[in-house]
């Protein structure tokens, strides 16, 4: 494999999701791997985020990720339960954030196996699969999140207890992504970085592709 790219990803970014069937379809027809690096959302890493985001930025994001998933046949709705604990009056964002954090941990433990084995984008792809097609209540209860990491060939039940008993390194590797995401140039996700240079967004991917292939990116 001749070529890698870093994507940065938020499980609970409908624009993350959105970005990974194109992706999918770039790592299954190009001599390529992905290395994913697993970010928290910008509601937990800015406190106060939607007591100062423009009101009309959250309406637009329901529309426009809605457009998005219809255009390119995604089957899409909201996450039951939402990956972050929020108080819906408020906006305010709580500190103990046991659901994304939980998953960002998972996925950044099957992120570790490389970009030689692209495992990391696997696992992220169904679980990302599972919370957003509109297919499961409860996406992290009853061993839904180990049955993802079985279903790309991780033990599920391994990956949850290490995760779980990793909990403080992987915490430290998920912020180390978010420092490296700043040093990449952006702060935003879904975020491709190829040799030091940043594509930001889902409809990106096609620019990714064709400076990737402008370094002698081939066909497998």
């Amino acid at each position: 494999m001749t070529h890698s790219f870093d994507f940065y990803f938020s499980f609970r970014s409908p624009y993350s999701y959105l970005a990974t069937p194109p992706v999918e379809e770039v790592l299954a027809r190009y001599d390529v791997g992905v290395e994913m690096k697993i970010v928290r959302p910008i509601a937990v890493r800015i406190p106060g985020f939607f007591q100062k985001v423009n009101p009309l930025w959250p309406p637009y994001l329901a529309k426009d990720t809605k457009r998005i998933a219809e255009m390119g046949g995604i089957p899409y709705r909201w996450p039951r339960p939402d990956p972050i604990v929020q108080d819906r009056e408020t906006r305010e964002v709580a500190k103990d954030q046991p659901y994304i954090m939980r998953v960002s941990r998972l996925g950044a433990l099957a992120a570790e196996m490389g970009p030689d084995t692209n495992k990391g984008f696997e696992f992220v792809r169904a679980a990302s699969k599972m919370m957003w097609s509109g297919e499961t209540e409860g996406w992290h209860e009853g061993g839904r999140l180990a049955a993802c990491a079985d279903s790309v060939g991780l033990d599920g039940a391994k990956l949850e207890a290490d995760a779980a008993a990793q909990a403080t390194r992987l915490d430290a590797s998920i912020e180390g992504n978010e420092e490296a995401q700043t040093q990449a140039g952006h702060w935003g996700v879904p975020l491709f970085v190829f040799e030091g240079e940043p594509f930001f967004g889902q409809d990106r991917v096609d620019h990714l592709l064709w400076r990737m292939k402008q370094r002698g990116l081939r066909e497998r």
